[in-house]
């Protein structure tokens, strides 16, 4: 694994504090408060480190309460709700100083055989062809009001091979278009050894999920993100359903778009897909998405 994967698998190792109480270390995001994907990853790894052997998470819900503060741990506490024949459902809440900043209800369920089928995948070119992060960024260099954003948001995301498809937000801004986002994305290496488990894959998903999800919101109104300062945005609820297996270190297709902004709110719809077309996971996600004042 590169160092930034091991650094990202280390900070989803959560200490055992006692029975159904966990704890995590944090770091900051691009801007001053703890990404949400890592505390919605964080607390998912919580939760099924009490769920028996066997089950895997099929759906997961969650509410961001407050921004979490990346120079204090964060406490997981793990509600065991029920534990049935075939389902398992847990209820996690993050605190840091004293209070709530995260609420996540998730069920997992034993595998078994059932009715199948599927949307198509949408056509999007091979990853291969795409231009890595590093190849990106300096490009788009003159775009950003901080020169070190470019920088901040590489490192933000290193442990993770995120290709756009098109343009992103903020190399979009001022020409509004479909409000629909592509990337493929898988981690910066392989996982092996007692890290290469189904759970694992499972929560390194759910970290990626909420990187890119609004952006086919911005891209509706030619909106650049809070990357360039035209919007002030922040995570409020997030879905996920696990729909088959994956690895989440092999190449993944993130089909993104937006049905609807409004009342400074937008809402952010996704599909992922494997790279021989199946169907992994479906995501929904409202975000606050407010244009400051002087921009309107």
């Amino acid at each position: 694994m590169s160092n930034a994967l091991t650094s990202l698998v280390d900070l989803l190792d959560l200490e055992r504090v006692e029975q159904d109480i966990y704890r995590g270390d944090s770091r900051a995001a691009v801007v001053p408060r703890v990404f949400g994907g890592q505390v919605a990853a964080q607390a998912l790894v919580a939760a099924c480190r009490t769920v028996p052997e066997g089950r895997l998470p099929h759906s997961l819900h969650a509410y961001f309460l407050r921004p979490g503060d990346p120079g204090a741990p964060i406490v997981y506490t793990v509600d065991r709700i029920r534990d049935g024949r075939s389902f398992t459902t847990r209820r996690v809440v993050a605190v840091q100083h004293g209070q709530p900043i995260f609420h996540l209800s998730t069920s997992c369920q034993t595998f078994e055989e059932g009715l199948e089928h599927q949307v198509p995948m949408p056509e999007a070119p091979d990853p291969g062809t795409l231009p890595t992060a590093e190849d990106m960024m300096p490009r788009y260099a003159e775009l950003f009001r901080d020169p070190e954003m470019p920088r901040r948001l590489m490192k933000a995301r290193e442990a993770v091979d995120l290709r756009y498809v098109r343009e992103p937000p903020f190399a979009s801004a001022g020409q509004p278009r479909e409000p629909r986002s592509q990337v493929w994305f898988r981690t910066n290496g392989k996982l092996d050894g007692p890290l290469d488990d189904p759970v694992m894959h499972v929560c390194l998903a759910t970290y990626v999920s909420d990187m890119t999800l609004l952006d086919s919101v911005l891209l509706a109104h030619g909106r650049g993100g809070w990357a360039v300062g035209d919007v002030v945005g922040a995570s409020l609820d997030h879905a996920l359903w696990f729909h088959r297996p994956f690895r989440a270190d092999e190449w993944l297709l993130y089909d993104q778009n937006s049905p609807t902004a409004q009342g400074g709110r937008g809402l952010g719809h996704g599909q992922i897909f494997t790279r021989d077309g199946r169907l992994v996971m479906s995501v929904i996600q409202e975000g606050i998405v407010r244009v400051p004042r002087g921009q309107r």
